[in-house]
């Protein structure tokens, strides 16, 4: 059995709090999290949504990068289609530098048309967007020039003068949510994160690991330094001290996240994509949540790594509209009480087992 690890994912949602604080209050529980032994901390990448407050996950993770140390940080993802890959080579390699190469690379094309429509790139245009920009953000992390001749992009052997400290890059990681998904991770042996019912991650990491058996360490493979990628998923995560705190404190705040993050669909009168739910049990049932108290969660998290296929767990603990101390509250007995349970199966350390 493969060593397990837990990861931060954070969308920085809106609350009617001032701005700074929200940010400030990020930085902290990010050294709580550091401290507690999580071994990254993956931020979203979101525009015109009070679901994203981190609309440049880059600025967000310098600052990150500053207030810590030991905690690796990325975003989940980059939306390739919004950058110049030219600019965006220079800010992972700052990032990297800046944070002593704990830097994880998230890419993405993004799920939502309406951010991507206010930033007048075409949806049904964005796969092939993506793609090609990302062979050249990979091409440019790798040599001294940038070359690359496409469709939407052009760089005749531009100088580059930044390198990142992990080389030959830092590590690739991958949103899956289809079978089409996961094969192109595990195509460019990337790392997956994906979501969903447990049954389907099972079959989604059974079909990652028979393709990237193929092609690992081919000339597609973006972490050729890495010779085990990660097979993880995302959980909204809420460790309650009693039933009345999770029905009080909990709910609400999940049905706050479902208006966040549904908010643009409903905006357009279009319906919202993914199934997502306002409901807090049915959100557990589906295995999109993780929420209970310690005991619960604890039997929650052991199904997730016993029947999963993963071995990458990335918890949100702070979501909707729940306050910061309540947000902490959970962090800190996850970090007490749940976590313990499983370092038999981290191998001495979350961080240590996270490669």
């Amino acid at each position: 059995m493969s060593e397990i690890a837990f990861g931060i994912f954070d969308h920085v949602e809106r609350r009617d709090e001032p701005l700074d604080r929200i940010y400030e209050e990020r930085l902290q529980m990010v050294a709580a999290a550091e401290a507690a032994g999580f071994f990254c901390y993956h931020v979203a990448e979101h525009h015109a949504t009070p679901l994203g407050l981190a609309p440049s996950p880059g600025l967000l993770l310098s600052a990150v990068a500053a207030r810590t140390q030991r905690i690796h940080m990325g975003p989940l993802v980059f939306l390739l289609p919004l950058y110049n890959p030219l600019r965006l080579v220079q800010e992972i390699c700052m990032l990297d530098q800046i944070s002593g190469g704990r830097f994880e690379l998230g890419v993405g094309r993004g799920v939502s048309p309406f951010e991507l429509a206010y930033h007048r790139v075409p949806f049904m245009e964005a796969r092939e967007m993506f793609e090609e920009a990302l062979t050249a953000v990979m091409s440019g992390l790798r040599n001294e020039h940038l070359n690359h001749r496409g469709h939407y992009y052009r760089f005749d052997s531009v100088p580059v003068v930044l390198t990142p400290k992990q080389r030959p890059n830092p590590p690739v990681w991958y949103g899956t949510a289809t079978p089409d998904s996961v094969l192109f991770a595990a195509r460019h042996g990337m790392n997956m994160v994906g979501n969903g019912p447990i049954p389907a991650l099972k079959k989604f990491t059974e079909l990652y690991r028979e393709e990237l058996k193929k092609h690992k360490g081919g000339p597609n493979d973006l972490n050729p330094h890495i010779a085990a990628p990660r097979r993880g998923a995302i959980r909204h995560a809420y460790v309650a001290a009693d039933d009345r705190e999770l029905n009080e404190v909990a709910r609400p705040a999940y049905r706050a996240y479902y208006h966040n993050i549904t908010k643009l669909w409903l905006d357009f009168r279009t319906i919202p994509a993914y199934g997502f739910t306002d409901d807090l049990d049915l959100a557990r049932k589906n295995d999109v949540a993780i929420a209970g108290t310690v005991n619960e969660v604890q039997d929650q998290v052991a199904r997730f790594f016993d029947h999963s296929g993963c071995d990458y767990l990335v918890l949100s603990f702070a979501w909707g509209d729940m306050s910061n101390a309540h947000s902490r509250a959970s962090l800190e007995r996850f970090a007490t009480h749940v976590m313990p349970a499983f370092a038999s199966r981290t191998g001495g350390g979350v961080n240590a087992a996270a490669r």
